[in-house]
């Protein structure tokens, strides 16, 4: 039997920004092209027992549970609450001075909310039209269950190939109490060097109940030519914690997307990401962190290497929606340009619909200067060769932080294709 074709898809305004800003510098969303003819060739890998360990219901079961506790702590408003509210718009609404202005962002804020539903809230940070399809391009699901005080651990394989899409799709649930490690790594197959029309990537969906702890590692290590894009949408209930690090270092145009409802009181979200780009590479982030919970905490950190003529765009917002109060949130994201030619964009945005809330967002974004370089050739370096050591040092860093052994090796492996012999100044450690 023939494996299934794909026909040309193009995404156009996904990875969408929630408050899209004036569109002349073209960084509200992005683009992503799939063409025709790929076959539909899944290649993944997982670590037994867990394929078969949860059912494919498993995180609606779990979000509806999420739906029942939270309708319980947070009634309905009352008729008299929604007159005022009502009445309110209807003042805005017709004002023609000092009246307040009611983007569409807004609008579509507000529905959500009224609409009192977890489900309608729940989102996925490449959209849910590229979600969709990644789903239907993986086939079966991987379901990760961590049953309630359980300790779990996971890895999850994904390896391109030419002329194919290869997707894995997760879920990842961690009942009360548990602790659940879950570990991505996408690389080439069979240690390719290039590979033509190959996309490869996954769509991962994380449930954390109540005081649960999630950690989510997704390594990165494709060859030129190839394409990823990686998806995620995550869910924290009261004292939920979820970690997730990521490591993007190949693939001609990577597109990562992520997605995180903080519904719980005190739940937490960290994230730490690293990216290299160089030749005419192309990387696209889009974060979008909704802090709903009371005492809420989220951290976005990244840093990246730009080289060559490579691009990049990160959009990351923090909303704290009304009654998240006592909550917290910070972005940072620092970026090395190693040459003249590469282009970078950065969109910190914070959204308040709340007082009593702290946010920061920042960033450095800089060349090497020209001292650095100075002192470098002075110890023999070229600026060229000075150039790639900024360039392999993010790799040699992808190995120490390795996850486990898969995810070092296929860090090795693109070091060796970045920098013959790379491997051998890790000869030692092992």
């Amino acid at each position: 039997m023939a494996a299934k074709e794909t026909t040309a898809m193009d995404f156009i305004g996904a990875s969408q920004m929630p408050a899209i800003t004036w569109h002349y510098l073209q960084m509200n969303d992005a683009r992503i092209q799939i063409p025709a003819g790929l076959a539909l060739a899944p290649c993944v890998e997982v670590s037994e027992p867990w394929l078969a360990r949860g059912a494919a219901d498993e995180f609606e079961n779990a979000l509806a549970d999420a739906q029942e506790r939270w309708e319980a702590t947070h009634p309905e408003p009352t008729a008299a609450e929604v007159a005022v509210l009502e009445e309110a718009r209807e003042a805005e609404a017709g004002a023609t001075y000092g009246g307040t202005a009611r983007s569409t962002y807004q609008e579509t804020a507000d529905a959500v909310a009224e609409a009192r539903s977890l489900v309608d809230a729940f989102e996925h940070g490449v959209d849910d039209e590229v979600a969709a399809y990644l789903r239907y391009a993986a086939g079966d699901r991987v379901v990760v269950n961590a049953d309630p005080g359980q300790t779990v651990s996971a890895q999850v394989v994904v390896s391109a190939v030419a002329d194919a899409v290869s997707v894995a799709a997760v879920d990842a649930i961690a009942g009360e109490g548990a602790v659940l490690d879950l570990s991505v790594v996408v690389e080439c197959a069979d240690g390719a060097v290039e590979l033509q029309n190959a996309v490869a990537g996954s769509t991962i969906r994380v449930f954390a109940d109540e005081g649960a702890k999630v950690s989510v590692t997704r390594l990165q290590a494709l060859c030129d030519g190839a394409v990823d894009i990686d998806d995620m949408a995550l869910f924290a209930a009261e004292n939920g914690r979820i970690d997730v690090r990521q490591t993007v270092l190949g693939a001609r145009s990577s597109y990562t997307g992520l997605a995180c409802d903080l519904r719980g009181d005190q739940s937490n979200l960290t994230i730490d990401t690293r990216y290299l780009g160089q030749g005419d590479q192309q990387r696209d982030f889009n974060y979008i962190v909704r802090q709903h919970g009371r005492k809420t905490e989220s951290s976005l950190a990244a840093n990246g290497v730009l080289a060559g003529a490579s691009s990049k765009c990160l959009r990351g917002t923090i909303d704290f929606v009304r009654g998240c109060c006592g909550s917290e949130g910070s972005e940072n994201e620092t970026v090395l340009l190693v040459d003249e030619g590469v282009r970078n964009k950065t969109v910190p945005t914070l959204l308040c619909n709340e007082d009593d809330v702290a946010g920061n967002h920042g960033a450095t974004i800089g060349h090497v200067r020209e001292e650095q370089l100075f002192y470098l050739a002075s110890r023999g370096l070229s600026q060229e060769a000075a150039e790639r050591m900024f360039v392999s040092a993010l790799a040699e860093q992808a190995v120490l932080d390795a996850a486990d052994d898969r995810a070092r090796q296929a860090a090795l492996s693109y070091g060796n294709r970045l920098k013959p012999g790379f491997s051998d100044l890790f000869d030692e450690e092992a």
